[in-house]
């Protein structure tokens, strides 16, 4: 059995890029083609040797730096991928991959990361964040958002098996494709950390400093609360914003981006890890449970499928309803209140419910579900 693998962009390694590494792992002898590859070579490790066959959008201007300027040609980029000779098709899609052409003889498999979110429901708010809420050209990016719908939601009908990589993506799946998709949640390295019993008086959060993960709130609550520490980690254009913010409070530092050695210990030694951002699945949050940190998390998106609250025997960790300092403030102290009700060992329990070997088994599972479907 031919197999080809198609992958949005490859310009990082984050959450696709860990499920797409998995994948490969699973079919090490398979294809891989994405819409373009601006991956240095000492960012090339988790390909596993596989070389990526990028589209046309490869060679246009200043493509490998400002890729998603192009977003409007990569339907017809990625139509134009020829797959004809292979028998299995896996997409790893969180805008175009799961629009490539395949025949009735051929099966294709999708795992959608989440319908193009700026296209959909979060329009509204990636305008917004731009600075592009109204004028010509604003009408403009709305007009061509629109066609990239209409797009999207043909393309959706190419697939002919869908896996979600959460029940919270498989319920947008549903209201924007109206189709019904299996959950398969991301693999998380969680034997990468371990469960250390013995912790230290501070909180932490793990993030990329960008508008959507809310980490200056997180800061802007413990600037409220100078008894409790706060370490921030994490790089990203929100940074000089969040130093900004923590620079009168000596109870809080921001790292900025440290090695994965330090971020290990930084997580298994911390009293709890908070996290403000709407994700679909959020690996942080499990890693951190790995490390046998609970978790104080916005409760909605993946979190509410990954963090056992305290009605649960074992808990995990607790949520806050609302994305505002004060709310952030009662849920800490709530932690606190109720602190002997968390274990280490609880937390790395539930962590394993995300396992590399978990998600590959699934994937074969999948794969043969899809397989039988497609006869």
């Amino acid at each position: 059995m031919r197999v080809a693998l198609v992958h949005d962009w490859l310009t990082t390694y984050a959450g696709a890029e860990r499920v797409l590494e998995q994948i490969i792992s699973v079919y090490p002898d398979a294809d891989l083609f994405c819409v373009v590859d601006a991956l240095r070579p000492e960012e090339r490790g988790f390909l596993q040797g596989l070389v990526p066959s990028p589209t046309f959008v490869q060679g246009m201007p200043l493509s490998r730096r400002f890729h998603r300027y192009y977003l409007p040609i990569m339907p017809l980029a990625i139509e134009q991928l020829d797959l004809s000779g292979y028998d299995l098709v896996i997409s790893s899609s969180h805008a175009v991959a799961k629009g490539v052409l395949t025949s009735a003889s051929q099966c294709h498999l999708s795992y959608v990361h989440s319908p193009i979110r700026y296209a959909w429901d979060m329009q509204h708010q990636y305008l917004s964040e731009s600075g592009l809420s109204s004028g010509p050209l604003s009408y403009l990016l709305r007009w061509r958002l629109q066609k990239l719908r209409q797009w999207d939601l043909r393309s959706a009908a190419g697939v002919d098996w869908m896996l979600a990589n959460s029940h919270f993506i498989r319920r947008r799946i549903r209201k924007v494709y109206r189709r019904e998709a299996e959950v398969l949640y991301p693999p998380v390295d969680v034997n990468a950390f371990s469960a250390n019993q013995d912790r230290d008086d501070y909180y932490v959060t793990l993030s990329r400093l960008v508008p959507y993960k809310r980490v200056p709130l997180i800061i802007e609550a413990f600037a409220g609360m100078p008894n409790k520490k706060l370490m921030v980690i994490g790089d990203g254009p929100e940074r000089f914003r969040c130093e900004r913010l923590a620079e009168s409070c000596p109870n809080i530092e921001v790292l900025g981006k440290v090695d994965g050695q330090q971020v290990k210990q930084l997580l298994e030694r911390a009293k709890a890890f908070v996290f403000a951002a709407e994700e679909d699945f959020g690996i942080a949050p499990v890693e951190a449970q790995a490390a046998g940190c609970p978790v104080i998390a916005f409760g909605r998106g993946g979190c509410l499928e990954t963090i056992r609250g305290l009605d649960h025997p074992n808990p995990t960790g607790l949520w806050f309803d609302e994305q505002t300092p004060d709310c952030i403030r009662k849920v800490v102290q709530r932690f606190e209140d109720n602190e002997g009700l968390f274990s280490s060992l609880a937390c790395r329990q539930n962590a394993e419910r995300f396992s590399l070997n978990v998600f590959r088994n699934g994937l074969l599972n999948q794969v043969d579900l899809a397989i039988a479907s497609c006869r």
